[in-house]
């Protein structure tokens, strides 16, 4: 009986790890639909390129509070002008807050001035759950190796008001620069603030 105990510990323990998004390794492998293009896209397809996952929610205030005052679209313009790969995921489910359909999403971009790399919706929460987003927003910094080297908040002020943004840290930008630097992250995980994510 023991034995049996611990040959089914030894099954599902490995399973359960590589589904979650652990700080330091292999971030979770996905494929999806980008709904920009109609094209297909897999994570493990953009190694060699630094990746950003912005999990949102257009009818969440504080999603509106990055968007309403740009900060979100300068983020992507800035980094995705630096090769960096931008990915926005919506797993609002159906009938939930924030659920969108292609043609929404597409149109939703456009109205933001937003230049995501590509946008994705994940309306089964299988993206989601394995990254294990609980937040929009609730960002996710992937090396060139395909590493997770960051997760959390978007910055360290978790005011509604749209005021906040100007003298926040955001620590999605310094960890990205200090990938590019060669250097140490120093805030590698954060609690993500904002809505909860739609599941």
């Amino acid at each position: 009986m023991k034995f049996i105990l611990t040959l089914i510990a030894t099954l599902i323990l490995p399973l359960s790890a590589n589904a979650a998004a652990v700080i330091g390794e292999a971030a979770p492998d996905f494929t999806a639909t980008d709904v920009l293009s109609g094209e297909d896209i897999a994570l493990s397809d953009l190694k060699g390129k630094m990746v950003v996952m912005e999990w949102t929610n257009p009818g969440c205030p504080f999603v509106q509070k990055h968007y309403e005052t740009d900060n979100m679209q300068a983020l992507q313009e800035k980094y995705t002008a630096q090769d960096v790969v931008w990915i926005t995921v919506n797993s609002s489910a159906e009938g939930k807050q924030g659920h969108l359909s292609a043609e929404e999403a597409q149109n939703w971009v456009t109205e933001q001035n937003a230049s995501p790399s590509y946008y994705v919706l994940d309306a089964s929460g299988d993206i989601g759950q394995s990254y294990e987003a609980k937040s929009t927003p609730h960002m996710y910094v992937i090396d060139s190796e395909g590493v997770l080297r960051y997760e959390g908040t978007i910055d360290d002020d978790s005011s509604p008001r749209h005021s906040a943004v100007a003298d926040a840290e955001n620590y999605v930008a310094s960890a990205l620069d200090a990938l590019a630097a060669g250097e140490e992250i120093e805030v590698k995980s954060s609690q993500a603030y904002g809505c909860s994510v739609k599941y």
